[in-house]
């Protein structure tokens, strides 16, 4: 494929949901991923028409400007764990490692991994096992790691 071509393809996405999305052309193949998957928290914000996540309240222990969101890349069920019997992925007050594993959202099979892209410890788990979510939606909480962790 030539760089004309794969500029086109990212126009043509960047205003999509799409987060992942590869295509093989006279023996190229191109995969493109993307997705906002971490952005800095400063204030809770008031939850959409659905089922009602927990809820950040100022004046509590952690300073929640520290903490780093993870959002869902993409619509679909978030699942704690790989099966029912499995054990989750993150508990609360669990140490996180970046690439480590912390979810999965099932969106129409496949299921979907979500990782860490931080090192450090979950303060908070905002979605119940089995609901749906959004794209954007906040998933977790994580307090990242100091320079002496």
């Amino acid at each position: 494929m030539e760089l004309d071509e794969i500029k086109a393809l990212l126009d043509l996405l960047k205003d999509t949901d799409i987060t992942e999305f590869q295509i093989e052309k006279e023996g190229s193949k191109v995969k493109i991923r993307r997705g906002r998957f971490f952005t800095q928290i400063d204030l809770p914000r008031a939850a959409e028409p659905g089922p009602a996540a927990p809820q950040i309240k100022m004046g509590e222990e952690e300073d929640t400007r520290r903490l780093i969101t993870v959002t869902a890349p993409l619509v679909g069920t978030f699942y704690r764990a790989s099966s029912p019997d499995a054990p989750s992925f993150a508990e609360m007050g669990a140490r996180v490692k970046k690439g480590q594993v912390l979810c999965i959202i099932d969106a129409r099979k496949p299921m979907n991994e979500i990782e860490s892209e931080v090192e450090g410890v979950i303060a908070r788990i905002l979605v119940e096992n089995g609901q749906p979510v959004e794209y954007g939606e906040p998933l977790f909480l994580i307090e990242p790691a100091g320079p002496d962790a």
